[in-house]
């Protein structure tokens, strides 16, 4: 499956707004609503995704280009798995858990949203390199 590669630079955006706001009010709430965005992400059905097919894209030209809609969804995975990891550190007390995980999830959001760096991205096509039988 093709996608404009725009889309999720503009959940990359979102969640980087919404990463910023668990930092700062420290809140396993809001962590927790990302954590639901970033699995449905990993699942092809992004709630981001969708505000950007309703509500954005409509308003922009066509992409120049399409790319493989693969990569993105692994990095939905890599970005839910972070969460998963603060969300265990806010439950277990180990705020420094919590905020480091958040803040590297941020991190890689902020690359994407501001750079077009997803590293989740760039994981996905490492691991697919070094996978036996793959002559790329």
């Amino acid at each position: 499956m093709q996608i404009d590669p725009r889309g999720p630079r503009f959940g990359a955006a979102v969640t980087t707004l919404i990463l910023a706001i668990t930092l700062v009010t420290r809140s396993p709430w809001l962590l927790a609503l990302q954590a639901v965005v970033f699995a449905f992400g990993a699942f092809d059905a992004s709630p981001y995704g969708l505000l950007f097919r309703r509500l954005v894209r409509p308003r922009l030209g066509p992409p120049s280009e399409l790319e493989d809609a693969a990569p993105p969804r692994f990095a939905q995975g890599v970005g839910l798995g972070f969460a998963i990891v603060g969300l265990i550190g806010f439950a277990a007390g180990i705020t420094p858990l919590a905020l480091g995980a958040t803040a590297a999830a941020l991190l890689a959001a902020f690359l994407n949203a501001a750079f077009g760096l997803c590293l989740g991205c760039e994981m996905y096509l490492i691991i697919r390199r070094l996978q036996p039988g793959r002559t790329q």
